[in-house]
């Protein structure tokens, strides 16, 4: 039956920024498919909570407060994921963002920081979690990235850029890996998480992001991580160095910040 190429039973996951929205979706979701899950971000209580409906679903859950920042805390996912597992089949690297700034507040420091946040994160632990891959026969990385990186705003140029490299990333990689180890990458339009709450709290706002987004309506996270269920499963096992764009039809960003011309 076409359900079973999206069954992930006995595969084992890293999930990161999985404390909340599309990472928290995204692990319940694999462990809903049959994946045990490892999974990270900054706050201890929030992973918990993701842990325990990963438990309730009959899966195994690991929890590592790490700051993603740090780069050396890739080594801790990857140690888990040895020790614990004995392997390593899915990564969702769902680190990132930055604040959308002015031209002149975009600092270079800003900019670095904000490649370092989206894209070296990523890298970094793909680097410490290939070679398990490969020892378990393959595997498959998934990159959050964003509809910023192919649309164009004012304000967007740290953010928009840093994501259009990890999602450029995710092309070249994907060479580098294949043909044993698939790499895609989703680039989420306006999506209903915690970043977000300033704008789904705000009615003008909000009534702003649905009017300029085609399906008038902002994504659930559940909606995200749907797409890493097909890219992470046998059903996306076609699909290597792409990047599929869960958006509601975005062309233009979906938040306007009124910025002056100069």
């Amino acid at each position: 039956m076409i359900l079973d190429l999206f069954r992930l039973d006995g595969k084992v996951a890293i999930v990161t920024g999985a404390g909340r929205g599309i990472g928290a979706a995204s692990a319940i979701a694999l462990a809903e498919c049959g994946c045990d899950v490892i999974i990270s971000s900054r706050t201890t209580s929030d992973l918990d909570q993701v842990a325990a409906a990963v438990r309730a679903l009959g899966r195994r859950a690991s929890v590592a407060a790490l700051d993603m920042s740090d780069l050396a805390a890739v080594d801790t996912l990857a140690a888990i994921a040895r020790e614990e597992y004995g392997r390593v089949d899915v990564v969702v690297n769902n680190v990132g963002g930055a604040i959308p700034l002015p031209f002149f507040d975009t600092t270079p420091e800003y900019l670095e920081e904000s490649f370092h946040f989206n894209v070296s994160t990523a890298h970094a632990l793909n680097l410490v979690t290939v070679p398990l891959m490969l020892e378990g026969g393959g595997g498959s990385i998934i990159n959050i990235s964003s509809v910023m990186g192919r649309v164009s705003g004012r304000g967007y140029s740290a953010y928009g850029s840093a994501k259009a490299a990890l999602s450029h990333y995710t092309r070249l990689v994907a060479h580098d890996l294949s043909p044993r180890i698939r790499v895609n990458a989703i680039a989420a339009g306006a999506t209903a998480t915690s970043a977000l709450e300033f704008v789904t709290q705000t009615p003008e706002l909000k009534q702003m992001m649905e009017d300029l987004t085609p399906l008038h309506r902002i994504a659930s996270p559940q909606e995200i991580a749907a797409g890493v269920v097909y890219l992470a499963s046998p059903a996306g096992a076609f699909l290597t160095g792409k990047v599929l764009e869960i958006d509601g039809g975005t062309d233009a960003p979906s938040l306007d910040f009124n910025i002056p011309d100069l």
